[in-house]
C-alpha cells in the first residue's frame, strides 16, 4: 500500500472528517510508529502503527468496487416501500451488506451501475465539478431539430434551476422529422431526476428507451442486463485519475491495489 495522508487514513477508518482528523493531529492525539504525528505526514495504514488516543487503528479491509448492468424494472436503492425488486437483490447476500449503489437509475432506465464500499470515491464520482460524465444511449419519438439539441445542450431550466451543460450526438434516425425516431448519445455531468427525460420532453421529443453506457472511464458492452462484475483495479484507478478534486479539496491520492 502506498503512503498516503493521515487525514486521509482516519477518515477513510471511519473515526472522523479529514478536517476533525488535522485538527486530532494538531492536539497530538494522533501517534504513528510510537511518536507524535504532525501535519502533512503520511504513513502506510496496513503497516504502520497509528493510535489515537491510545487505541490502535486497524488496517480498513479492500474496498469493493462492481460494475452492474440494470435491468428495466429494478429500482436503485437499498430497499423499496412497495416491494419491487432492488439492485441489491441481484447480489449475493454477501455483498449486499457491505455495497451501495452510486447515483441512481431511474426504474425504466437500464444500463451500468457503480456500487462500492468507497464512500469518498463514491462522493467523488456523485459531485458534479467532479468531471465523471455519465454516457447514455437515448431513444426519442421524432427528429429533434439541431437548434432544439443545441439549447438543451447549453442547459435548459428545470425546476427553477439551470442544468449543466451536457454533450448530446445524433447516432442514427428514421423517417423525416416530426416522424420516426432518432437515437442519440447524451452525456451528462449532473443526475437530476429523470433528468434526460424531462429534458426530451420539453423539446417536444419523448424518450422510449434510456440506457447508461459509460460511467467515467468505465464501459462494457459484453455485460448482460442483470449481470454484475467486479472491477479490476487498473478500471479503478482509471475512475480514480479521471475525477477532477473539488475546489478548495486536498488532491486525491493514489493507492496501490
Amino acid at each position: 500500500m502506498a503512503l498516503e495522508r493521515l487525514q486521509k487514513i482516519l477518515s477513510e477508518a471511519g473515526l472522523a472528517s479529514r478536517r476533525e482528523a488535522e485538527e486530532w493531529i494538531r492536539e497530538g492525539r494522533v501517534r504513528v510508529n510510537g511518536k507524535v504525528a504532525a501535519i502533512g505526514e503520511r504513513a502506510d495504514g496496513s503497516r504502520d502503527a497509528i493510535r489515537v488516543d491510545g487505541k490502535r487503528l486497524h488496517p480498513p479491509a479492500a474496498k469493493t468496487y462492481l460494475l452492474l448492468n440494470k435491468p428495466k424494472g429494478v429500482v436503485t436503492t437499498t430497499s423499496d416501500p412497495e416491494g419491487r425488486n432492488t439492485v441489491l437483490e441481484i447480489l449475493p447476500p454477501p455483498l449486499r451488506r457491505r455495497v451501495r449503489p452510486v447515483g441512481r437509475l431511474d426504474v425504466q432506465t437500464e444500463g451500468l451501475l457503480l456500487l462500492t464500499d468507497d464512500g469518498d470515491l463514491a462522493a467523488r464520482v456523485s459531485h458534479p465539478r467532479s468531471g465523471c460524465g455519465k454516457e447514455y444511449a437515448v431513444k426519442v419519438s421524432g427528429v429533434p431539430s439541431e437548434p432544439d439539441l443545441e439549447r438543451l445542450r447549453r442547459g435548459i431550466f428545470l425546476d427553477g434551476t439551470r442544468l449543466r451543460p451536457c454533450g448530446i450526438e445524433r447516432i442514427s434516425t428514421t423517417g423525416g422529422r416530426g416522424k420516426g425516431n432518432s437515437w442519440l448519445r447524451v452525456t451528462l455531468f449532473e443526475g437530476r431526476s429523470r433528468q434526460i427525460r424531462r429534458m426530451f420532453q420539453t423539446a417536444g421529443h419523448l424518450v422510449s428507451k434510456l440506457k447508461r453506457t459509460a460511467i467515467g472511464p468505465l464501459r462494457d458492452g459484453r455485460l448482460p442486463p442483470g449481470a454484475w462484475r467486479a472491477l479490476t483495479p487498473a478500471e479503478v484507478k482509471a475512475l480514480e485519475r479521471s475525477l477532477t478534486p473539488p475546489a478548495g479539496s486536498e488532491a486525491p491520492e493514489r493507492s496501490r491495489r
